[in-house]
């Protein structure tokens, strides 16, 4: 279903205005990674799958799978529920063996749908850390709905470079996670 929902996303984005991708170069070829990004709206969520050449899974707050209907298709398109305020040990194996598996996890490190900085959530680089996966920042400026596309025409993903961890220690931890905010602000900035 995925590649499905995939092909009528394109359709549409590109039926109502156009999606510009910058250093897609910088996208591992066929190991697994984490792309993080900016969580403005869900739009984002849809130009991300767009601009990513192989299946993303996402984590999703797993109140969006309260409703049966969307929780289905939800895990159908390869998203998985996190539990943001009691997170299990599952939020973090889930995404580890899908890495290690070579496949790529999608998380909005912000943890919410923010257009003011967030700090940053230090799942990302807890997962990285354990999956030997590295980290691919993105950030997406552009509309946050299909009314806004057709407005603004034009949506933009940024990638950045990669940032591969390696560490022991919780304090570490914090500095990555605190390198990860700088170089997701460092591509606001290059925008």
């Amino acid at each position: 279903m995925y590649n499905f929902t995939l092909t009528i996303a394109k359709w549409i984005v590109r039926l109502f205005g156009r999606v510009e991708v910058k250093n897609s170069h910088l996208l591992p070829k066929s190991e697994g990674y984490i792309v993080t990004c900016t969580h403005r709206g869900w739009l984002e969520i849809v130009i991300l799958g767009i601009c990513v050449p192989r299946p993303i899974h996402f984590m999703a707050k797993k109140e969006l799978f309260d409703d049966k209907s969307i929780g289905y298709f939800l895990k159908n398109i390869n998203a998985f529920p996190v539990d943001r305020e009691n997170p299990s040990p599952s939020s973090i194996k889930t995404p580890v063996k899908l890495l290690k598996a070579g496949e790529i996890v999608g998380i909005f490190p912000s943890g919410t749908r923010t257009a003011e900085n967030t700090p940053l959530k230090r799942g990302a680089v807890t997962i990285a850390n354990l999956s030997q996966a590295p980290i691919i920042p993105a950030i997406y400026i552009g509309p946050r709905t299909l009314k806004e596309l057709r407005k603004m025409k034009k949506a933009t993903i940024i990638f950045g470079e990669p940032i591969h961890i390696e560490t022991r220690s919780k304090e570490e931890l914090e500095n990555f996670t605190e390198l990860l905010n700088e170089r997701t602000n460092s591509l606001q900035k290059q925008l």
